[in-house]
């Protein structure tokens, strides 16, 4: 970590000239280490970040000045002031995503705190990192020289699982460079390369449905004022349709592009490529649903959401939801929320979920539902990553070594008039819809990833689960 580079720019003067050199000296190097981690944070990706942010050293220097004249100025110690100034200010002024930003605030209190001031407060569990006793400016590189040159995930408050996925993220990189660099000239044997796309093509359009006929839909689920999601079936039939109708066009198109029959513009070229390639077509990304998977995966993951709804639309509303099916699963909860107002007549705005863990179902069992809840609704098909669900506790516990992601049991959406969410003993657990966590606000006014909070009981304290990055996500990679 950068911890040596902060020190290297300390001289015994500036360390000695505050009005309280003991309080200084600990609190800085907080300030330092915590530099550090922000900056190593980057190399997990998302589970560390949600978006890499370019911390610079002039943001360690501002609240070196800042501390001092704090503890210069104020007989107490303003901690809260510090931790204010270096978490929302100084470095939090960078800080765009507001989960990053809950999180950098909860990483902060870990090393500016009044517990920092003793020589036995641990940074970190292993006791590895450590406040050291107050000295010189020499004390502190000799001490920085004892720590790990490679620092293990737990210093960040990471799970050892973490390291994996920093193997796994680089690993995917250095391969994607080398397929982008790949020679695209046909060899002399075997198929050519435009045969083989050609191929490729014909098996995704066999495999790819019709589009639906939205009339029928539309006259088989027409718009109630107390079935709100019949609105949400028909919302996601047209959005399915406009991929469906690119993809059925533009496979067409790039056959006859290979067979010469019509010229090969630079937008079939590039879905050529990425069908060579295993990659989903950047044309088919606009009008699809977000997903970081290759485009075999794609392919069957789409089929699977056209078989949802299908069977949807054939057989009636579903006793519980796959969730991960849906193109916009936003619409689906409002539309949840909206029926539970409607019957109710309650104000929409006044309403909140309670979420109901149903670990005591096992997955037959789940299959065996034959009726609906009388509020609410039922919900599967989510991936939990940083933790798992303790079953036999029925709270958050900690991931299994290897065992990057665990599925969430079947989930009850129980909609409260006027609910106070409760403030202890549990985790508000960010849902995504794909492992890159950072999204956009799209014209909905929803973030293109980001889905809702959900409550997540736990025995420990939040501040644990939010370093850790414990997220839930509708979909991985593969």
């Amino acid at each position: 970590m950068c911890i040596r580079d902060s020190y290297n720019t300390i001289d015994d003067k500036e360390l000695n000239e505050s009005k309280k050199p003991e309080a200084f000296k600990k609190l800085l190097f907080g300030f330092a280490l915590f530099h550090a981690v922000l900056q190593d944070r980057r190399k997990f990706g998302p589970i560390g970040w949600n978006i890499p942010y370019e911390f610079t050293f002039e943001d360690f220097t501002v609240c070196k000045r800042q501390l001092k004249l704090l503890l210069d100025d104020y007989d107490d110690i303003p901690f809260k002031v510090l931790n204010y100034l270096g978490a929302e200010i100084n470095y939090g002024g960078r800080v765009t995503d507001d989960k990053d930003v809950r999180l950098i605030t909860t990483i902060l209190k870990v090393y500016i705190c009044p517990e920092a001031l003793t020589d036995t407060y641990k940074f970190s569990a292993s006791g590895t990192y450590y406040s050291p006793p107050s000295g010189e400016q020499a004390d502190y590189i000799n001490y920085i020289k004892e720590l790990p040159l490679n620092p293990d995930p737990e210093v960040f408050g990471l799970h050892s699982n973490a390291e994996i996925t920093n193997a796994q993220n680089q690993t995917r990189v250095l391969l994607e460079t080398l397929l982008s660099v790949q020679p695209r000239s046909s060899t002399a044997a075997g198929k050519s390369r435009e045969e083989m796309i050609g191929e490729i093509a014909e098996n995704i359009q066999n495999r790819t449905t019709e589009p639906f006929n939205v009339e029928d839909v539309s006259k088989k689920y027409p718009t109630q004022y107390e079935e709100s999601m019949n609105t949400v079936l028909v919302q996601e039939v047209i959005r399915y349709n406009r991929l469906l109708s690119v993809m059925k066009s533009s496979l067409i198109d790039v056959k006859k592009a290979l067979k010469g029959e019509v010229v090969m513009s630079e937008e079939l070229e590039n879905l050529a490529n990425s069908l060579y390639n295993n990659q989903v077509p950047k044309m088919w990304e606009a009008k699809g649903f977000l997903s970081l998977k290759p485009l075999a995966s794609w392919i069957e993951d789409l089929n699977e959401r056209i078989e949802f709804l299908t069977e949807w639309i054939n057989k009636g509303t579903p006793v519980f939801f796959w969730i991960s099916r849906f193109f916009f699963p936003q619409a689906f909860i409002t539309g949840t929320l909206q029926n539970y107002a409607r019957k109710h007549v309650i104000a929409i705005d006044r309403l909140g979920f309670d979420f109901v863990i149903r670990d005591d179902l096992t997955h037959q069992q789940v299959l065996d539902l034959k009726t609906k809840p009388a509020d609410g609704c039922y919900i599967y098909g989510m991936f939990l990553e940083g933790a798992r669900w303790d079953e036999s506790r029925h709270v958050l516990g900690e991931s299994r070594p290897k065992e990057l992601f665990t599925n969430v049991p079947l989930i009850h959406l129980v909609p409260i008039s006027d609910r106070k969410a409760p403030t202890s003993g549990i985790y508000n657990c960010p849902i995504y819809k794909v492992l890159s966590r950072a999204g956009t606000l799209s014209t909905t006014g929803h973030s293109t990833n980001f889905v809702m909070f959900m409550e997540l009981p736990s025995s420990n304290p939040e501040d644990e689960w939010i370093r850790a990055g414990v997220a839930m996500f509708l979909a991985l990679r593969y």
